[in-house]
């Protein structure tokens, strides 16, 4: 008999990166079935895309009442496993990068073996909830996620496992997105309220980028904060917005880009796959010594956004005092084994299985 094996893609489509990989490497092993389960057909077609060979079964959820169908906007979580929980747990291994479905351990006759895939690689606290302990098994890109699990008693050196961050194998490549040569500055604000240098800074950080005249600007938030504020609207013919799109969400932007300017988003490891000036907004003049800030020790940090062009002036001259700072935090929250992530993942996932059978 093969081994059934589900990846619930219940998530915005940003999650289905970190995914994805492992999905197909699985499908290619001799005796395993992968099927994927989504409520949404945008989403169905868009992993279709990356399966020309069609490895994966794709399998459409029913839908609770929302707005249209988008890769961006999903339906409530726990609506989507109410409504398909019998079909779910039909399956005896499932997949997932997001907590939610960890509610499934409350139906009545739940016997499926959970699998967690941690998405990003990012330092804020809020990536650590009660419900990762839920899980019999939780994959990361690095030893960092792995020891702050451990420690927070979320999870133990038997069943969190490092797998790599296999989003790096599905990654566009370097592109232009401007017609002219001008460097290029990521600007990638986080949907954290708490946190996110857009929410409560939005005009003036605006103000500042369109105020450089020699530099080409993305502007690509995080997609749960593009979802939930109004559009960046700006008529400078230097910058560039994206409120979500497929180029925000693959790497495309992070690739391309010379200088990352963000807060705690986790992208900045993403940009860090080649080492290259970074910049952070501390508009609220926070204590960054903790956890949560680890990644603004690798570049500048302002606080006041009239700052930046004079950041922007010396990033290249000070990256070399960030550099081996860089690869050190690349190193510790992302194992860039010569091993496909894929593969190590599927690994994992079948050695587990098997010592659970």
């Amino acid at each position: 008999m093969p081994t059934d094996i589900a990846f619930l893609a219940i998530a915005e489509a940003h999650q289905m990166y970190h995914w994805l990989p492992a999905a197909l490497e699985l499908a290619r092993r001799p005796d395993v079935r992968v099927s994927v389960l989504s409520p949404s057909d945008h989403l169905l077609d868009l992993i279709g895309s990356y399966d020309p060979d069609a490895r994966l079964a794709r399998v459409r959820l029913r839908r609770p009442p929302s707005r249209r169908d988008s890769l961006f906007h999903q339906p409530s979580r726990l609506a989507t496993l109410l409504l398909n929980h019998r079909r779910i747990l039909r399956f005896p291994v499932i997949v997932t990068t997001e907590i939610s479905s960890a509610w499934l351990r409350h139906v009545p006759g739940f016997a499926s073996l959970m699998i967690h895939m941690k998405h990003g690689a990012g330092d804020r606290e809020g990536g650590y909830k009660k419900r990762h302990a839920d899980f019999d098994l939780t994959l990361v890109g690095g030893d960092k996620d792995k020891r702050r699990l451990i420690a927070r008693g979320l999870g133990t050196t038997d069943n969190v496992r490092i797998g790599g961050y296999a989003k790096f194998e599905l990654k566009a490549q370097r592109r232009r997105f401007f017609s002219d040569d001008k460097p290029v500055l990521l600007y990638n604000p986080h949907f954290d309220a708490a946190l996110s240098s857009w929410v409560n800074h939005g005009p003036a950080v605006l103000a500042a980028l369109e105020s450089l005249e020699d530099w080409n600007v993305i502007i690509a938030p995080h997609a749960k904060l593009a979802q939930r504020v109004p559009p960046i609207v700006s008529n400078a013919p230097h910058i560039r917005v994206d409120m979500g799109s497929r180029h925000s969400i693959d790497m495309s932007y992070t690739v391309s880009a010379d200088v990352y300017l963000g807060d705690v988003s986790s992208q900045v490891y993403e940009f860090l796959i080649e080492p290259r000036p970074c910049i952070f907004l501390n508009l609220d003049r926070r204590d960054a010594s903790g956890e949560d800030f680890a990644h603004w020790r690798l570049g500048q940090i302002i606080e006041a956004a009239d700052a930046l062009p004079t950041a922007l002036a010396q990033a290249a001259g000070l990256q070399p005092r960030f550099l081996a700072l860089q690869e050190a935090a690349m190193r510790d929250s992302i194992d860039l084994s010569p091993i496909p992530a894929s593969h190590r993942q599927a690994d994992i996932i079948l050695d587990f299985l098997k010592g659970a059978a």
